[in-house]
């Protein structure tokens, strides 16, 4: 989508300037295609039509959801939302259409109406379903006041219907986008204090044979001098009772000439 929109905005000047090339080799030929007043109005409306196409440059702005998370989210709930939107559109154009007839036809007698045609009233019926109302165009009469009171009530019910949908798709994807946000860092978190990962066992190993280089005879000795001093004998399984026993036997001892 972005590279048709860099597209469209960059041929209006290509386009430019193949007229004025054109133009100028037709004149350097000496064709006249028509008088000069047609000519320069033809091109004026050419002009104004390719300065219209380069305002599409303007949405060349959308490239910072890119690295934007919020504009990515909008666009994750509004195109989730396209039935609820649909259907927003949809109500809003039979609503513009009864109401702007309805009182087109409730003004017509009047003298100082605002409402010329149905098609006038398009924008009033536009403003007030959508509670905006500009006040440039207003109902006069009684019973335009009437269609005007049921378009705003019914325009503020049409628009509330749909939106509290479109609300909660946003949430859900806002606390998706958040909740992966946080496994993620948690797991960074896991790997990085984890010691015997592939990445943190090459690191150990490293310090190791740099600890060997260094002096790791003389570690290895000490490691075995400890394994020799400290024997594997087994305590004796002697309860104080047998130890009170032994004490408390008399001990005689014996002398003899031999």
């Amino acid at each position: 989508m972005m590279n048709v929109i860099d597209i469209m905005a960059i041929i209006p000047y290509f386009i430019t300037l193949a007229t004025v090339l054109a133009e100028e080799e037709d004149i350097d030929d000496g064709i006249q295609r028509g008088p000069p007043q047609e000519r320069s109005s033809n091109q004026a409306m050419s002009l104004a039509i390719l300065r219209v196409i380069r305002l599409v440059r303007v949405f060349r702005i959308f490239k910072l959801s890119r690295h934007s998370k919020g504009l990515q989210i909008l666009g994750r709930t509004l195109k989730a939302s396209m039935r609820e939107l649909g259907l927003l559109i949809f109500f809003l154009f039979i609503g513009v259409i009864l109401f702007s007839s309805a009182v087109y036809f409730a003004e017509a007698g009047s003298e100082v109406s605002h409402f010329k045609s149905i098609p006038d009233a398009f924008w009033w019926a536009v403003v007030t379903m959508t509670t905006v109302g500009y006040g440039d165009m207003t109902p006069v009469g009684v019973w335009g006041k009437i269609v005007g009171s049921l378009c705003a009530i019914a325009g503020v019910l049409t628009i509330a219907l749909p939106v509290p949908v479109i609300v909660s798709n946003f949430n859900y994807f806002y606390h998706r986008e958040t909740d992966q946000e946080e496994m993620q860092s948690q797991n960074f978190n896991h790997v990085t204090s984890c010691p015997y990962l592939p990445g943190t066992l090459g690191h150990s190993r490293n310090k190791r044979d740099s600890l060997s280089d260094s002096g790791g005879s003389d570690i290895m000795d000490l490691e075995e001098g400890m394994l020799l001093e400290t024997p594997l004998t087994k305590k004796p399984n002697c309860s104080t009772r047998y130890n009170n026993n032994i004490s408390n036997t008399n001990v005689f001892t014996v002398e003899t000439d031999v």
